[in-house]
């Protein structure tokens, strides 16, 4: 699969959603999520987490940046909708395990998997709040004792890489950050409406939404579509 580095960020360039599935599967990989801000803020650690794993275009500023490169066939593809394409793709063939988000929505989140996905087989789960050493560690150990095809783990960026690149050193299996993705499909967060989704005009909405969290970070990232516009990156 063809990738390109962007301000020093690897992007993969899948042909469809499907074609990244089938990659990660076969080469038993890591999926992170790579937008505007990760790429404008990388720094040393972020750079070489992404670098190590699969860095697919999951906000429209990075597939922008990948078009300008060239590659006019780059895509956006939604953390927030590839794990549920992945669960509906290989539900009946492949065990799966949860992490993150509070507990009440980690528990939501199951018993919804298990309604909209009936051939789901989810054979572990638990909530992002790893307080202690002893947690993570009884977490890698439960990984590997279970072994599951694939591994959700939404606790935000780099936090969640950096588990799953431990989990991964004792079990290899496909893995996918989330961030927020828990929060989204059990409806305690909201997406933004069809029309702003398809148009690439998702983040101005959420920003509409919630000026006072968003504003300013959106005005930090403005040398970042500077260098976009005039191929500096």
């Amino acid at each position: 699969m063809k990738s390109e580095k962007v301000s020093g960020v690897q992007i993969y360039i899948p042909e469809s959603r499907a074609k990244l599935m089938e990659f990660a599967f076969a080469y038993k990989k890591i999926l992170v999520a790579v937008n505007g801000e990760k790429i404008h803020y990388a720094n040393e650690q972020t750079r070489a987490i992404i670098n190590r794993n699969v860095g697919y275009s999951d906000g429209i500023a990075a597939v922008w940046a990948l078009h300008k490169k060239g590659y006019k066939e780059a895509i956006k593809i939604p953390g927030c909708e590839l794990w549920l394409d992945i669960i509906k793709a290989y539900q009946s063939e492949k065990t799966f395990y949860l992490v993150g988000g509070k507990e009440e929505v980690i528990q939501k989140a199951v018993t919804q998997l298990r309604v909209e996905f009936p051939a789901i087989n989810i054979v572990g789960y638990r909530n992002g709040y790893l307080t202690a050493q002893e947690e993570e560690a009884n977490l890698i150990q439960d990984i590997s004792i279970k072994k599951p095809d694939v591994v959700f783990v939404a606790m935000g960026s780099p936090k969640q890489e950096l588990l799953m690149e431990k989990m991964y050193g004792q079990h290899a299996a496909v893995y996918q950050g989330l961030g927020g993705s828990f929060d989204v499909y059990t409806g305690l967060l909201d997406r933004a409406p069809k029309w702003w989704i398809d148009n690439n005009l998702e983040g101005i909405y959420r920003t509409l939404m919630e000026p006072r969290k968003r504003l300013m970070r959106d005005i930090r990232l403005l040398p970042y579509f500077y260098n976009l516009l005039f191929n500096k990156l």
